[in-house]
């Protein structure tokens, strides 16, 4: 399978990073000034471009600069069509257009042809030219707004759904999808992927509450955001946090053991504790106090044999070296 990587930065590198690693070679296709803007982005103070986010992005694609505006290499693009299964954009919607080269046109030269359009808000609609990030697809997408601390103000994730998600992997699943279609009846197809409203559908939890009560719940009121103690995160001696994720009864009660607190057992969601309650949050604060009375070392060696869901909040440097990611340690060295 051969793909055409016109995108930058990190939804559609990551796409076609995806795609590469399962075996496509991947052209990707700078223009001959910049290029794309990863290579300057987040470098080191002694290191020269490309940076470390592009070369995570790019690794095993080839690398080809053509200007689309130039006769030579517009016919050099389109001569990389005509062999192509894959096209990967994320221009705003209708520069692909004007360049001579919509969907219509490329098809033309390749009919089996799958482009992907990768865009903030949609090829249509009064949003479609607007500009935005992660932050501002998750915040219109009612995302941003679960993702709040303690006194329920969003904060600012150094994990970019949108762009991971809404992005990257919605184009390699649409993608796969209709390259399968392709094969079948001979003909390609154009995707309209907007991170926005692939964000949009995928949230299911807040939607349930938003069903079950008319409104969504908020920071530390409802299941999975801080309202039970069973699934918490909390601070440790040493400053670090341990994540608690015992939200069936038989960890929860595994818990307990560990903790010698057999009394605790029976104040559980499962059991009748009202979620988001006065006895949660009295329950959660006497964890809290627990926690807090020993490092996380502590606590990951008491919890090393128990099969309870209690595991240590890592900072990506120890998760580098952690075993869980012997095989795949490589996959995040630039």
């Amino acid at each position: 399978m051969t793909v055409l990587d016109l995108t930058r930065l990190l939804p559609g590198p990551l796409a076609g990073l995806r795609l590469a690693q399962m075996g496509a070679h991947v052209i990707k296709i700078e223009d001959k000034g910049a290029g794309d803007y990863a290579r300057e982005m987040m470098l080191a103070d002694d290191e020269s471009p490309p940076s470390a986010f592009w070369r995570l992005l790019n690794r095993g694609k080839t690398v080809e600069r053509l200007d689309l505006k130039s006769d030579a290499d517009r016919k050099t693009f389109l001569d990389h069509v005509a062999h192509a299964d894959v096209l990967l954009e994320g221009f705003r919607p209708g520069v692909m257009a004007r360049l001579g080269f919509g969907y219509e046109a490329l098809a033309r030269v390749r009919p089996s042809l799958v482009m992907a359009s990768i865009s903030g808000y949609g090829q249509q609609g009064s949003m479609a030219q607007a500009a935005g990030h992660d932050i501002n697809y998750i915040g219109y997408a009612g995302v941003l707004d679960q993702l709040c601390d303690a006194q329920d103000a969003p904060i600012v994730p150094n994990f970019q759904i949108g762009d991971l998600y809404g992005g990257a992997q919605a184009a390699v699943q649409e993608v796969l999808a209709a390259l399968v279609a392709a094969q079948r009846i001979g003909h390609g197809r154009w995707l309209d992927i907007s991170m926005t409203h692939e964000v949009f559908r995928s949230n299911v939890v807040p939607a349930v509450a938003m069903h079950r009560r008319g409104h969504v719940s908020r920071a530390g009121k409802d299941l999975l955001n801080g309202g039970v103690p069973c699934y918490q995160v909390y601070r440790t001696k040493d400053g670090r946090y341990m994540a608690v994720g015992a939200l069936e009864l038989k960890f929860w009660e595994s818990l307990c053991d560990v903790l010698g607190r057999s009394d605790w057992k029976a104040r559980h969601w499962t059991l009748g504790q009202e979620v988001g309650g006065d006895d949660a949050l009295a329950l959660r604060a006497e964890l809290a106090v627990v926690f807090a009375a020993a490092t996380q070392a502590d606590w990951v060696a008491r919890f090393a044999d128990a099969d309870c869901c209690v595991t240590p909040v890592l900072r990506l440097e120890e998760a580098m070296m952690h075993p869980l990611f012997a095989q795949l340690r490589d996959a995040l060295l630039p």
